[in-house]
């Protein structure tokens, strides 16, 4: 049986939505590769919060959760459906864990909408986001999302949005592609880990890079979504848009199994507005 995509998407700061580069060209390049799925599950960094919960209603606000950029973002609107009979389904698949239903509190964030933005511009793909439960570990979210695997079958797109590497203490405002050593050389073994064994991924917890890297788990469990996604199904996930901006931060993607997005070329990813500290933006 063919399987929806399971994707992961190094989303950078949410000025992309709104530029052409090499990494929204990529995104976008996923939206024409494979057919439109029934709904996009969506795994965002940016709903990170106490409790396991996803989208239940009908039409999603798009929610400007940050600080300190153009006003072009703020007026930015990604209207794309709810689906609260899937939002219902998915609740139904994770048992015995347990998922609340939010009919009226979150939406589409911005980790959620930057990217699909690229992915299906249209905003004519159902929506819904599932929360990362920050009282749970990283284990808990390896078996969660092993869970979700049935939905692939069912015409699903399941999507994690984040940054494998994402320390915004160490941003470079002058230098928007280069990498510190240590975030290439954890986010070459990312690479490595996903290629060979997805399942293993949290071994990468113990290499001598992972606290500068993730200093925060936010950004890094999407990730492990997909890598759960992948081990279930396709046994490997691929890298592709590979790359890096403003040395603390890593932009490369991932698709369970293999793929034919390698857009390589163009310009480097969005760099922030000047004038606000990096960490106080919320990207």
């Amino acid at each position: 049986m063919a399987l929806s995509p399971a994707i992961f998407i190094g989303h950078g700061n949410p000025m992309n939505t709104l530029q052409s580069n090499r990494f929204t060209q990529a995104w976008r390049d996923i939206g024409n590769l494979y057919a439109k799925p029934r709904a996009v599950l969506m795994v965002s960094a940016h709903w990170y919060f106490g409790a396991t919960a996803v989208t239940a209603m009908a039409k999603p606000r798009t929610i400007h959760d940050f600080y300190g950029f153009p006003q072009e973002l703020f007026d930015f609107d990604y209207p794309a459906p709810g689906a609260p009979d899937f939002a219902e389904e998915v609740a139904e698949v994770v048992k015995p864990h347990w998922v609340g239903l939010d009919r009226d509190q979150w939406g589409l964030d911005h980790g959620a909408w930057s990217v699909l933005a690229h992915i299906y511009p249209q905003a004519d793909v159902p929506v819904v986001q599932l929360s990362i439960n920050a009282l749970k570990p990283l284990a808990y979210h390896l078996e969660l999302a092993a869970k979700l695997a049935t939905l692939r079958e069912r015409g699903v797109m399941i999507i994690g949005s984040g940054n494998v590497v994402h320390n915004l203490k160490r941003v470079q405002w002058d230098k928007p592609e280069a990498a510190f050593d240590w975030a290439e050389r954890f986010d070459d073994a990312m690479v490595a880990q996903m290629r060979h064994a997805p399942a293993d991924v949290l071994k990468l917890t113990e290499h001598a890079d992972f606290d500068a890297a993730v200093p925060t788990p936010d950004h890094f469990i999407p990730l492990l979504y997909v890598a759960a996604l992948a081990a279930a199904g396709e046994g490997h996930a691929s890298a592709f848009a590979k790359g890096y901006a403003m040395g603390s931060i890593s932009m490369t993607c991932y698709a369970a199994g293999d793929c034919a997005v390698a857009s390589t070329q163009g310009a480097a990813a969005a760099s922030l507005p000047g004038g606000v500290p990096p960490e106080q933006t919320n990207i």
